[in-house]
C-alpha cells in the first residue's frame, strides 16, 4: 500500500521565488533523503499569492517519521518569514491506483 502525504502553503507573489528555493533546498530534498518514494512540488501564481503543494509519497504512515500525530505540519525554520498563515495539519491519502508518468 502507498499513502500520499500532502502539504500546502500560501505566500505573497513578491516572496514566491525565494520560498521555492529555500523550500527545495530545506523541504524537498530531507524527504528524499528520509525515504520518500517519490516527491512532487506543486506551484500555483495568483494575482496576490503563490500557493506551494507538495506530494510526498511513502510505503507506510510510520515512513512519514512524522511522530504520533502524522498529520500534524513540521514547519521549517523560516516558514514564518514566508508563508501567510502556518498551517497545522497536512492530508494523508491511501494511493488506490496509479495510471501513467508524468
Amino acid at each position: 500500500m502507498t499513502f500520499a502525504r500532502i502539504w500546502r502553503g500560501r505566500t505573497t507573489r513578491d516572496k514566491a521565488d525565494d520560498y521555492e528555493r529555500y523550500w527545495r533546498a530545506h523541504g524537498v530534498e530531507p524527504l528524499q533523503r528520509r525515504g520518500a518514494l517519490a516527491v512532487q512540488m506543486l506551484r500555483e501564481d495568483r494575482p496576490d499569492e503563490c500557493e506551494f503543494v507538495t506530494i510526498s509519497y511513502w510505503d507506510s504512515i510510520e515512513a512519514m517519521g512524522a511522530g504520533p500525530d502524522p498529520t500534524r505540519t513540521h514547519h521549517l525554520p523560516r516558514d514564518p518569514e514566508f508563508l501567510i498563515d502556518l498551517p497545522e495539519h497536512v492530508q494523508i491519502l491511501t494511493v488506490l491506483e496509479t495510471h501513467g508518468t508524468i
